[in-house]
């Protein structure tokens, strides 16, 4: 059974930092691309960033970029998402998923999802 499961998130004020995790099982780790999104109320979901397993090539939203950054570690079969500078407009539920084929912004690309967790970026 494949799972993804998020943690790492949570409550901080602005220009804080958070870690986000995606612990991955139920397929071979390399050879897929990991996602992270996020999702706001009231807003449509958001591609954040991507890391492709094997080469550890990656694309980050413009967004975000110079603040997230995106790594993974095949022997945990984990990815994680180091938030840097987090602002009021961050806030937003993130949830990672897998593509055996695909790293990118596209969301109808990924096959599995996590559940997500909430990060709440507030003074």
């Amino acid at each position: 059974e494949v799972k993804l499961v998020e943690s790492g998130g949570g409550l901080v004020q602005p220009g804080g930092s958070l870690r986000l995790s995606c612990e991955t099982s139920g397929f071979t780790f390399d050879g897929h691309g990991i996602g992270w999104f996020r999702l706001a109320p009231g807003k449509g979901r958001e591609a954040v960033s991507c890391i492709w397993t094997s080469d550890g090539d990656t694309w980050t939203a413009d967004s975000v970029k110079g603040r997230f950054t995106i790594s993974s570690d095949k022997t945990k079969k984990t990815v994680y998402l180091q938030m840097n500078g987090l602002e009021p407009d961050d806030t937003a539920v993130y949830s990672c998923a897998a593509s055996d084929i695909y790293c990118g912004p596209q969301d109808s690309n990924y096959d599995y999802w996590g559940q997500g967790t909430q990060v709440t970026v507030s003074s």
